[in-house]
């Protein structure tokens, strides 16, 4: 027993100084910032037991006032820098050399592969130049119709909720009316989740978008040989959508895929503008359409490429929007002088009575709209954190702790709440206040990245602007929000 036990301490000794060695040399060359206590080895094992989902934004305001917008913190053999520092933001994010996302979002590969979110170096270049061309103007203009559909479809089920009186939550209503569009647009098919609730791909995208919201909370987690061992029942569940996922969109490629084909063979292009369906509406170029007519390096693209990219976009769309604009209502909800210029604003561009027609171009006039999006998006943003990992030696200048190097190996966390609400940029951080973006000095670009910010900002932005803006106008032109329900 005595030798089991010296055997046991000399075996943890050396884990311990392999774990310790590993670290050692990134935290030594950020020795100059500061960051919580920590110990030997285990690093900030205090702060990992203790901190909870819950407690996260909240400690991370008190590790801001301790220590700084800039720290550094390390477990094991992880090390990071937190930064909620728009200087040093601007320095990594604008940068084309600190590219390469952080380790967490492995998680995310068994769905989308190494799709436009997770891929790095010529790959991400190559699709994102591909994916750039989906966003042009004249087919966001097509969307709008999607949109202006799906949103009318939204109100009308939101009817048996409002009876002024009784509080519910909207967000399962606003999550179908994403899905529905983010469908449509990227992949120019029609899953029906606002009006059947039980249709199996709809159903394994918001469980899967749940489970993987639950475990980017739980450090833990991030390892997948971690979850299949803790959670065994829930790694085959994850499989299972996973699977069912990919073979919907590799069944909907094929299709369009064929369709192309007999298009180009009877020399007519997919989106001619005097295509219509079945039942008489214009056809819409989708992002689909895009990636089958691409190439790189006068390859086309292949169905698993496609799959990447439209599993991508299933993923990244859908969440993000829903939430933005499930916080966008709460806020105008309690916020009636507010709301009641939003409505003043619609009924001065479409007239008090008149038919909601939607362009891009009097959706660009909702200027004060915009302003309420863009706020709700700075207290709320659906994307807290990103993440980088440094591939190569990565030099930054800094007014504070001075200048440095990251080494290759450091990951760096960006924490876009904690940035966004920083009374030093913005005054009264934690107050809702739309006017404040009246100013295009209230902060740079660096400083608000509700989107990201520099060559991996997202790609879509301008999509879900219209979107929400869509939405939001059509809730507001049927309803009164009520602030019903805990703030």
């Amino acid at each position: 027993m005595h030798l089991i036990f010296l055997v046991l301490i000399a075996l943890l000794s050396i884990v311990g100084y392999h774990i310790d060695s590993y670290t050692k040399h990134l935290r030594k060359a950020c020795k100059h910032i500061p960051g919580p206590w920590s110990v030997p080895v285990l690093g900030c094992v205090g702060e990992v037991l203790t901190i909870t989902p819950k407690k996260l934004l909240e400690r991370s305001f008190e590790v801001c006032i301790e220590y700084g917008y800039l720290i550094k913190a390390w477990f094991l053999n992880h090390f990071c820098v937190f930064s909620m520092d728009a200087e040093f933001n601007e320095q990594l994010l604008a940068s084309s050399r600190t590219i390469t996302k952080d380790k967490l979002y492995d998680m995310l590969k068994p769905w989308l592969g190494t799709g436009l979110i997770i891929s790095s170096g010529d790959k991400w270049h190559a699709r994102r130049k591909i994916i750039t061309r989906t966003f042009h103007f004249t087919i966001l203009e097509q969307f709008l119709e999607i949109f202006e559909r799906q949103s009318s479809i939204l109100v009308e089920n939101l009817s048996e909720k409002a009876d002024g009186k009784t509080p519910f939550n909207i967000a399962p209503y606003i999550s179908a009316a994403t899905l529905d569009i983010i469908a449509e647009t990227a992949m120019g098919v029609e899953v029906n989740a606002q009006i059947d609730k039980n249709v199996p791909y709809t159903s394994a995208v918001a469980e899967m978008l749940e489970m993987m919201s639950w475990r980017f909370l739980y450090v833990h987690l991030h390892s997948d040989l971690i979850f299949s061992i803790l959670y065994p029942f829930k790694k085959l569940r994850q499989t299972k959508l996973i699977k069912l996922m990919h073979s919907f969109a590799r069944g909907v490629i094929g299709n369009r895929r064929k369709t192309l084909e007999n298009s180009l063979n009877a020399q007519q292009s997919v989106a001619n503008e005097n295509d219509v369906d079945d039942i008489g509406r214009r056809k819409h170029k989708a992002l689909l359409d895009v990636l089958l007519q691409s190439s790189i390096e006068g390859q086309p693209l292949t169905d698993e490429d496609i799959r990447e990219e439209v599993d991508t976009f299933m993923f990244a769309g859908q969440d993000t929007t829903s939430t933005a604009l499930g916080f966008t209502l709460h806020l105008l909800a309690r916020h009636p002088k507010v709301q009641q210029k939003v409505v003043d604003e619609l009924n001065q561009i479409y007239g008090e009575n008149n038919p909601l027609d939607f362009t891009l171009m009097n959706l660009n006039k909702l200027k004060y709209m915009e302003h309420v999006i863009k706020e709700s998006m700075r207290l709320y943003p659906p994307i807290p954190l990103i993440g980088r990992e440094i591939t190569e030696d990565f030099k930054y200048t800094h007014s504070r702790v001075g200048d440095g190097v990251l080494l290759a190996g450091t990951q760096v966390i960006v924490s876009i709440f904690n940035t966004m609400r920083q009374p030093d940029i913005f005054e009264n951080p934690a107050e809702f206040i739309p006017e404040r973006h009246e100013s295009t000095n209230v902060a740079n670009a660096y400083s608000y990245i509700p989107f990201s910010a520099g060559p991996r900002n997202c790609i879509g932005q301008k999509y879900a602007m219209y979107e929400m803006k869509v939405l939001i106008s059509k809730i507001l032109r049927e309803y009164e929000l009520l602030p019903l329900g805990p703030d």
